[in-house]
């Protein structure tokens, strides 16, 4: 059975994330929730999931002893496919712009920026529910075409600087990304815990996902 470790540095979504993959993997995969560096290594899968503030969701994650270096040789030397969620997804960035400037993981080259709608009726937070444009095919985000509904709740946004990263835009009084992907890794701005149906979907296409 293949192991998939739930990356535990003390972010907000992380036990509603772990039942939601536990429901998605329907029995076929064990999901491990660790901080445990030689776990993270030799784990088959990993996601990384993330609320509140870029800089002190990295200072979390940095914080566990060998964790990054963990996740920089499993994910990027030994290519095991990862998934990163809401803040999760913005710590793959090379850097966020949120109290000051804090690197990233830097495995795709972007910044993480306060998203600024056209249009002041909208507020920031972006809450609730939208639907996503893909431009990506995928298989790991096959259930995100035909315009699905997700949940959002977020202020910031992950901007790589080559576009063909970006695998999803939502608008919310402008388009912005919504989900990002390249070689082994992916990241979803929303939440796929609170996204019902469509966030099962990409849970489940990500546990059989073979980049």
């Amino acid at each position: 059975m293949k192991s998939v470790a739930l990356i535990d540095y003390g972010s907000g979504n992380l036990r509603s994330a772990e039942k939601a993959l536990v429901r998605a993997a329907a029995g076929s995969a064990d999901v491990v929730v660790t901080s445990d560096p030689d776990v993270v290594a030799r784990a088959d899968r990993i996601v990384l999931p993330g609320v509140g503030a870029f800089k002190a969701c990295m200072e979390a994650l940095a914080a566990r002893d060998g964790v990054i270096e963990a996740l920089n040789d499993a994910v990027v030397r030994r290519g095991a496919p990862f998934l990163g969620i809401c803040v999760g997804m913005q710590l793959m960035a090379s850097r966020g712009l949120e109290f000051g400037v804090t690197p990233g993981l830097d495995w795709i080259d972007g910044d993480v920026k306060k998203i600024a709608p056209a249009d002041p009726a909208l507020k920031v937070p972006h809450m609730g529910w939208n639907n996503l444009e893909a431009v990506s095919d995928l298989p790991v985000l096959a259930g995100l075409r035909g315009g699905a509904p997700v949940y959002f709740t977020h202020s910031f946004a992950m901007y790589p600087q080559d576009s063909s990263h970006v695998a999803a835009y939502v608008d919310h009084g402008g388009r912005f990304p919504a989900a990002v992907a390249r070689d082994n890794f992916a990241g979803v701005q929303f939440h796929p815990e609170k996204s019902q149906a469509s966030g099962l979907k990409l849970l489940a296409d990500f546990l059989e996902w073979r980049p």
